[in-house]
């Protein structure tokens, strides 16, 4: 039996709340869910609206009322997971297990330890439950197909990003001769700070090269950023397409050894490593 199965037996009120709490089938599940969801929601916005120091000012006490009032909703919903299922110790050691416990926790924490209001960020967590009530589950396969798809470009990405790396620190190297502590350029570390932030197109401008040699560099890794950012997003897309062809035949195509996935569906044999491919 799973330990996250529903304690009592059938028709206990102990089964009667797990299938409420765990389950959307019935009509209390699913509406539990929908007002699990909108407290979830209402909770981090209280949160959001208590950073802002102007609105907490004004209203302190109505958010600091709302957040015990949420805190008090998330650990009455905690002790009921935890009675309903069949070993509490597990669902308590789960990921959401853990997520439930750190929605409640800061608050109270914030009662006995000074300086625990800025414990208070953790409770942002809770945004992370959503995704347990609205049962992502039918993405299951997609997700799958990614992850193989990934597993299957991981040399081609390591190469790349090897590349990368080796481009940038030649390049910061390079303008830091070139420009100087003048430029702003003080050292290697700074000058291949430029060169990612150039790479990547993003461009912050805070650093900027002064001599004509320095913006021609400048311009070259500039052009560079345009062709290098296309790269993985190729290599991804190709074994996407890979793996997605092989979904819909149900026929794998990924070597099991070395991951390569682009190759002949009647291969018996990897052409990459040599490796026997399933059947």
């Amino acid at each position: 039996m799973s330990a996250l199965a529903p304690a009592g037996a059938r028709g206990s009120a102990r089964a009667a709340t797990y299938h409420v709490i765990f389950e959307t089938e019935s009509v209390g599940g699913r509406a539990f869910d929908v007002a699990l969801i909108l407290a979830i929601v209402a909770s981090v916005t209280v949160v959001m609206l208590d950073s802002m120091a102007p609105f907490r000012a004004q209203h302190g006490t109505p958010l600091r009322v709302l957040e015990w009032v949420f805190t008090a909703l998330f650990t009455v919903e905690y002790v009921l997971r935890m009675w309903c299922v069949t070993s509490p110790r597990a669902y308590a050691l789960s990921f959401f297990g853990v997520i439930d416990l750190f929605a409640v926790v800061p608050t109270y924490l914030s009662l006995v330890l000074p300086g625990g209001q800025a414990l208070a960020v953790i409770r942002v967590l809770r945004v992370i439950r959503v995704f347990r009530v609205l049962k992502l589950a039918q993405y299951v396969g997609e997700a799958s197909v990614l992850a193989r798809a990934l597993r299957a470009a991981r040399y081609k990405i390591s190469v790349f990003l090897v590349a990368v790396v080796t481009i940038v620190i030649v390049v910061g190297a390079l303008m830091y001769v070139i420009e100087g502590a003048e430029a702003g350029f003080t050292s290697i570390p700074t000058g291949v700070y430029w060169a990612v932030v150039t790479l990547t197109t993003v461009g912050y401008g805070d650093i900027a090269p002064l001599t004509p040699v320095g913006q021609a560099l400048a311009a070259f890794v500039m052009i560079l950023g345009y062709g290098i950012i296309a790269v993985p997003t190729g290599i991804v897309t190709s074994e996407l397409t890979v793996h997605s062809r092989d979904g819909v035949t149900g026929k794998p195509r990924g070597c099991p050894s070395c991951g390569h996935g682009s190759m002949d569906p009647q291969a018996i044999y990897c052409g990459r490593c040599g490796a026997g491919l399933a059947p």
